[in-house]
Parts: C-alpha cells; structure tokens; sequence
C-alpha cells in the first residue's frame, strides 16, 4: 500500500528556482515519485511513497521559510500512481491568468466539510464547481452549477458572462483539493462579491470525512494521478483513463466500439487525425512489446494493462 500526499501552499519564494534542486534531491532519495510544482506564489503537488518517504518530504518543505504551516491531505493506493518524480518552475501553482489575484492577500472564507451540507442547502446560495469539464463529468455536489470550463484560465471570462444571474446571492465554491478556490474566491471578492465561501481541504477532505449515508456528494472525484477517481472514503473508483486524450473513462466506456486502448474513445475518436491514431497505434505497440519483455515502457501508466484498468 502507497501513501499519496496532496498539497498545496501559498507563501512568497523570492527565488523559487534555487529550491527546484534541493527538493528534487531529496524525494529520489526518499524513492518518491509525483510531481511538485514551484513558483514565486508557493508550492502545489501530489506525490507517492512508503509512509517515511512521504513523510521525510513534508518535513522539508515544512523547512522552508514560509512553509511551515504547509497542510496536506493523504489516501492510499494499491499500486504507485505515479512512474517518475518531477519538480517543475511555473509561473503560477495553479494557472489562472489573473495577475490582480492574490490568495495571500484575502480569500473567501473557509467552510469546514461538516458545515458544508447546511451552507450548500440554504436558498440564498449558489453553489459553483471550479473544476474542469472533464472533472464534473465524473462527479459533484448536487445542484452544483457546472461552468463547463476547459481548462482554469476559463473560469474568469465564465463568471463575466453569467455574473448577472448570481446577483445578492451568496457564493459557495469547491474544487478537488481547495487550491483553485483560493484563487477564484480571491477572484470574485475583487469583482465586488460580498460573500464568498470555500470548501476546506476541497473535495477529498469532504469525502475523508463525510459518511456517505450523509454526503451530497455524487459520482466519484477525479484526480491526477493513476488511480483516475475516488470515492467516499478515498477508495479508489472504477474509472480508467484515455490515454489519447486524458479524459476519464467508466468501464462501460471501454465497450464503446470507438474505444481503442491507447488510441481513441467516444470523447476523441473525431478530436484526432489518422495520423495522431497512427501514433497512438505505434506507442501502444512498443508499450505492448516492452511489457513482453518484462519492461515498463516510458509512456506506458501505472495500472495500465490491455484489458484496461483492473476493476476491484
């Protein structure tokens, strides 16, 4: 059983570059694999590992100055969802595109999940889902209003557009971990929101800490790393993953007959030219054959196998 770590911290990193090293040092010596981005507003990531690696990583990013009070939700998968360690410079942790948005400044305010319930069914509120598409699709809060945005960058545009309609109501928001509502709660406090709320700890830690007898949870919870979903409880979900196009797949999506492993499925088969599928072809050919050879090939993902993903 692996530990995997989600984290995020805002803080200031006068030379964010100089600590890409250091970091990136320890967790192959900790065999921990993920990926840890960096930039000048803080830190974001997910990683996996034996409980000490994990552990001997949150203690070096709680040393450095400004990281102290770094928080991180943990759960658990059977096998490591990751394949390699990576530590990346960005321009943002999480891109918004925004450069008036700072969640050092303000934020709305925090919700704990067992207040949440009672918040999200009060008449006067209106309950938003920052995430991506491809997230929704898979799960959310019932009654959330889904903004169908493709990637964050979106979200600012979308909220222009429909702001209206939103007029004297107050604004719940939630996003799997909580880091992108730390910036679009920033977001609408700046656009003369008055009152604004956020899920704390995010999605997971909702679903850590609700039972599912009481939950307004539905579906599962996407997540960026090879287990695809979870569930309440953290379990592991059902879903697997195309590896075309990266969006999530049930197991009945993979009867589909536009589901081709590694090449297509009913979300991409018309999104792709033949010469993308003829790629995606040779790829899943040299992953097939590396396997033969008891080999784990580069672009192959953990738990990937050509029946699909195990379902348990």
């Amino acid at each position: 059983m692996y530990i995997v770590a989600a984290l995020y911290h805002f803080t200031r990193f006068e030379d964010p570059a100089s600590l890409v090293e250091p970091l990136l040092t320890v967790c192959q010596e900790a065999n921990i694999a993920g990926t840890l981005l960096l930039a000048s507003e803080g830190v974001n990531g997910t990683i996996s590992g034996t409980r000490d690696g994990i552990d001997r990583i949150l203690s070096h990013l709680r040393s450095i100055p400004g990281c102290e009070e770094l928080e991180h939700k943990e759960s658990t998968a059977t096998e490591l969802p990751f394949r390699r360690m990576k530590v990346k410079l960005k321009k943002e942790i999480v891109t918004m595109g925004q450069p008036d948005v700072d969640p050092l400044a303000r934020k709305g305010r925090y919700v704990a999940p067992e207040d949440w319930n009672e918040l999200i069914e009060s008449d006067d509120v209106v309950l938003i889902d920052t995430r991506n598409d491809y997230e929704v699709g898979i799960g959310t809060f019932k009654g959330a209003i889904n903004p169908e945005t493709k990637t964050f960058r979106e979200f600012p545009k979308w909220w222009k557009d429909n702001q209206e309609q939103f007029r004297n109501k107050k604004v719940a928001m939630f996003c799997t971990g909580g880091i992108r509502c730390e910036k679009s709660t920033n977001y609408l406090l700046g656009q003369g929101v008055e009152d604004v709320f956020h899920l704390q700890g995010g999605i997971l830690k909702y679903l850590e800490e609700i039972p599912e007898e009481e939950s307004q949870w539905e579906g599962d919870c996407f997540v960026f790393d090879a287990r695809v979903s979870v569930g309440h409880g953290l379990k592991e979900g059902h879903h697997s993953l195309c590896h075309a196009c990266r969006r999530p797949l049930t197991p009945q999506d993979e009867e589909h007959p536009d589901f081709v492993l590694g090449v297509s499925c009913h979300h991409c088969v018309h999104e792709t030219s033949e010469e993308d599928k003829r790629r995606y072809r040779e790829r899943q050919k040299q992953i097939r054959l590396s396997r033969a050879r008891g080999e784990e090939h580069l672009l192959s993902l953990p738990n990937e196998s050509e029946s699909s993903r195990p379902r348990s």
